[in-house]
């Protein structure tokens, strides 16, 4: 369903539209409590159960209880405009229409949050073209707003009638106590969902601490046994290690997630940014990075993710690849096109290299996870002869960030 532009509507016209004071002044039957009783009831089973099945429960038992030909809820949906509603869990004849998207100030939702309380409206599809287009009518509609906190309420519980005529204040209260009902469900559902990625993010962050750790043994050992083929003395030996030791505490703060470890570079020039992470392979006398490009400026995020990406390619390097061998050389460029930075790592000079792994380690996946989801970008492998080369095009508004 388009989400279109609010219209221009004259009063008269939505006065015969709006009619909740109608609600007041029609009969209403002895109410059900029983029913309703029973009906709650389920949904709290419902809540402990199946969580997940209680929404489109309390949207049906909704229909039921007010004896309604469809109802569904609304919620909103903040975008570059106004907002829109996005419908969901619609039951009985306008269940086809489930995630479609209506306009937040132009619907009978949008008014309901407006006045922050029940609406009973006849015939919609006279002032909104966005019913009419579909070809739907709406005899009756009572719509009661739903809140998740004691703020503004963040959509609507909707019922449509199969005759005008058909709601009364009953019908209203019923509809207002069961979106109480839901505004509980979703926050409980939100809740839990909060839990569960923080539960996974945990568990990430454990597996990432560990791959973290065993690189950096790794690092180290390569560390001591190159100091010391370089050395003639053990003085020698140690204020070289030393020196290397504190270039990879810099480069594993780098790496850190929180943004707090990497105060000193809140906005990195991508230059400094790879000569840090990759100082603790220069050793020997010699300089085996070669790093050229344009001035690109990282902000926090875009930093704490390349220097990720790149601790982990300095250290597959250190371990399998180019700086394995003394000879072994690395080479980071980049260039700027259009609106993308497209940077490239190729490996020279170390052990020959007989095609891609057979399986992808934890680290590869770190790497092209943090590429892809953290910087929108794209990572591409080239297994040459002669050394791993690899691509990485990002976004460069992704870099400021």
């Amino acid at each position: 369903m388009a989400v279109i532009s609010p219209l221009p509507v004259p009063k008269a016209q939505r006065g015969d539209v709006y009619v909740t004071g109608e609600l007041a002044a029609r009969a209403c039957g002895a109410p059900d409590h029983e029913g309703e009783k029973h009906a709650l009831q389920d949904l709290a089973n419902c809540m402990i159960d199946s969580p997940a099945e209680v929404l489109p429960r309390l949207v049906r038992t909704a229909m039921r209880l007010t004896g309604g030909s469809s109802s569904g809820l609304s919620l909103f949906e903040p975008d570059e405009g106004d907002g829109v509603f996005r419908w969901a869990c619609l039951h009985g004849t306008l269940a086809p229409f489930e995630s479609a998207l209506t306009p937040r100030n132009d619907s009978p939702c949008g008014v309901t949050l407006d006045q922050n309380a029940p609406v009973l409206a006849q015939h919609p599809e006279i002032i909104y073209d966005w019913i009419s287009d579909e070809n739907i009518i709406v005899p009756e509609v009572l719509l009661v707003p739903l809140h998740v906190t004691a703020e503004e309420p963040l959509g609507t519980l909707w019922i449509v009638a199969p005759e005008t005529g058909h709601f009364n204040a009953n019908h209203s209260r019923l509809a207002a106590d069961l979106a109480k009902f839901a505004g509980i469900a979703i926050r409980m559902t939100r809740g839990e969902e909060r839990l569960r990625t923080e539960l996974e993010q945990q568990q990430l962050l454990a597996k990432e601490m560990s791959h973290r750790l065993k690189n950096l043994f790794a690092i180290t050992d390569g560390m001591i046994h190159g100091s010391a083929r370089g050395a003639e003395t053990t003085g020698q030996m140690a204020s070289a290690l030393s020196g290397r030791l504190h270039a990879l505490a810099r480069a594993h703060a780098l790496v850190q997630r929180d943004v707090m470890a990497i105060s000193d570079v809140r906005r990195a020039d991508l230059h400094e940014l790879l000569t840090a992470i990759v100082q603790v392979h220069e050793y020997g006398g010699e300089t085996r990075f070669a790093i050229e490009g344009p001035v690109v400026e990282c902000g926090d995020h875009a930093t704490n993710a390349l220097a990720l990406v790149i601790h982990e390619l300095g250290t597959n390097a250190a371990k399998y690849g180019a700086l394995t061998a003394d000879s072994g050389q690395v080479s980071i460029r980049w260039r700027a096109e259009a609106d993308r930075v497209v940077l490239e790592w190729r490996e020279t000079g170390g052990p020959a290299v007989t095609g891609a792994p057979a399986t992808s380690g934890f680290g590869n996946r770190l790497v092209a996870r943090t590429i892809e989801q953290q910087l929108g970008g794209t990572i591409s492998y080239d297994w040459r002869d002669t050394g791993l080369e690899v691509a990485i095009d990002i976004p460069a508004d992704q870099l400021a960030r």
